[in-house]
């Protein structure tokens, strides 16, 4: 019976006639499974996701913010929780100098470098007409092919985490954001040491469209974060993603995933 109505939606709505409505439906739908959730903190879960997670953490839990833009990720964990320790890290000349401001006001370490699979100097691009956006990216199609707009180039330094870690006697990360723009992967290659000694408890990471550019598969991730439960963020709740299928993952929009390494209770 089910198939049987199914084969005659089918019938009746995959047509050029209803495309419009399809499309709005495909979208709704989207949203429903935390992906296209860009509009506030509130709808994406962010929100909910620091403010449950942060007022548990000890004092002196280290967070990385990795891409922290102006510091907004930060300053919200510091207010939910004054006793953590961030580095928030923002290559971009202009943006750092707000992050700057914001880690002083609010008793955090900003630090101006980005973050990758090794130590290098590389491009970060951003819109011509608004340089120190939050979309700046080390992809250049991020900004003139998806935002079909003119960029311009910072040459920025970039390290590896593996590295900072160590130069800081870090032993333990209890959280570590990444949202730059289509390079997530490269961050977590800088981390693989550290992964692999269980160092980095929980990951919070985009995946969307940059990803395109980075040639980066949602598969890429779920393999290399095999000590891992990846989670898709959904407005108050976690979506599992417990088995790997590519109709449901390899979707290039935004969506929050989180990382929850299984020793974790």
């Amino acid at each position: 019976m089910k198939q049987t109505i199914r084969n005659f939606l089918v019938w009746i709505l995959a047509r050029p006639f209803f495309y419009s409505f399809n499309v709005r439906l495909y979208l709704l739908v989207l949203n429903f499974l935390g992906i296209l959730n860009w509009k506030n903190d509130k709808i994406s879960g962010e929100y909910s996701f620091i403010t449950k997670l942060t007022k548990n953490f000890q004092p002196g839990s280290v967070v990385l913010d990795i891409g922290a833009n102006v510091g907004n990720y930060s300053n919200l964990i510091k207010q939910l929780n004054s006793g953590v320790m961030i580095y928030a890290f923002e290559p971009h000349p202009k943006t750092f100098k707000i992050l700057q401001e914001n880690a002083i006001k609010n008793k955090y370490k900003a630090l101006n470098l980005g973050c990758g699979k090794s130590k290098s100097k590389l491009e970060l691009y951003d819109y011509k007409n608004q340089d120190g956006s939050s979309h700046a990216s080390l992809y250049r199609g991020a900004i003139n092919e998806i935002r079909q707009c003119d960029s311009v180039a910072h040459l920025v330094d970039v390290i590896d985490l593996d590295s900072f870690l160590s130069e800081q006697n870090i032993q333990k990360v209890k959280l570590l954001k990444i949202d730059v723009e289509g390079n997530e992967y490269s961050v977590l290659e800088g981390l693989k040491e550290s992964l692999k000694k269980g160092m980095i408890e929980i990951i919070h990471f985009e995946f969307n469209e940059m990803n395109v550019f980075s040639r980066t598969f949602f598969k890429d991730f779920f393999d290399l974060l095999e000590e891992y439960r990846l989670f898709r963020m959904l407005p108050n709740h976690l979506l599992p993603l417990d088995t790997y299928s590519p109709i449901f993952c390899e979707i290039f929009a935004y969506q929050n995933i989180v990382a929850l390494h299984k020793n974790k209770k």
